[in-house]
């Protein structure tokens, strides 16, 4: 959050956001006073991504994975209304509160945007209930991407919100490059180190020239996508300019950020 803080006083336009934070290990009370703070002093334009994490948050955390769903619910419901209530009673199984009060209250009205990130169709039916968006895992292949956006848009039918105007995203690590093959082994290197999953490469992460690239990404916006998360895995300002020329943006736009 820190970084976010300072990335605001620099910017004025941009959304700030993390993608995501592992609830379940975290005070969902210290949670709500941090971007609560984020988004005062950005003027109103946090957003709290969200999500369970994977096995090793847990074990080197020293938090028991048991109830980590339970904790993720009562977390997200205990943070809503610390930002939205004068008054706090608040009784759940894991998280309790009599009296509860949080001064600084969010810009955003009724709150800041809570963003549920993951790949299971659990996590994505979650999204529909609790969340304000979805993302896609970074790490989750094209493939199941395309198969949970019908899931979402179903729970989200059931519940009674339009799908049409929630927000659906997918986090994208990629490599883009004039040469198609320095591109691939940049982000297979990347997948076997971070995730240990060289398969990766071509199942979850976008890879090519340029123009290719960009052919992927509009795949991903024919499957559901209407936001995208491009995180590129090396060479950042190289790829940030050949980002920017790819979505029709300029690097002349930076300052106006």
């Amino acid at each position: 959050m820190q970084v976010l803080t300072y990335a605001a006083a620099l910017t004025t336009r941009i959304r700030l956001g993390v993608a995501v934070l592992v609830l379940p290990i975290q005070n969902p009370i210290h949670v709500a006073h941090q971007v609560a703070t984020l988004d005062y002093v950005s003027n109103g334009r946090a957003i709290l991504g969200v999500g369970l994490g994977r096995d090793h948050h847990y074990t080197e955390f020293q938090v028991p994975r048991e109830h980590r769903v339970r904790r993720f619910r009562e977390g997200v419901e205990l943070i809503k209304a610390l930002w939205t209530e004068a008054r706090v009673d608040y009784r759940g199984s894991i998280f309790r509160l009599e009296g509860g009060a949080m001064a600084l209250k969010p810009v955003q009205k009724p709150r800041p945007p809570i963003w549920l990130g993951g790949d299971h169709p659990d996590a994505v039916r979650r999204a529909a209930t609790l969340a304000d968006a979805w993302m896609g895992a970074g790490g989750s292949s094209t493939a199941s991407f395309s198969r949970n956006v019908p899931i979402l848009r179903a729970e989200l039918e059931k519940v009674g919100r339009d799908p049409a105007t929630f927000p659906i995203s997918k986090r994208v690590f990629l490599s883009v490059d004039e040469r198609a093959d320095v591109a691939r082994a940049e982000l297979h290197r990347w997948f076997s180190t971070v995730y240990r999953n060289p398969a990766g490469t071509d199942a979850s992460g976008v890879h090519g020239t340029p123009e290719q690239v960009r052919e992927q990404l509009e795949e991903l916006v024919a499957l559901g996508a209407n936001h995208l998360l491009l995180n590129p895995v090396g060479r950042y300002a190289e790829q940030l300019e050949a980002l920017a020329t790819i979505v029709g943006l300029r690097a002349s736009a930076a300052p106006a950020l």
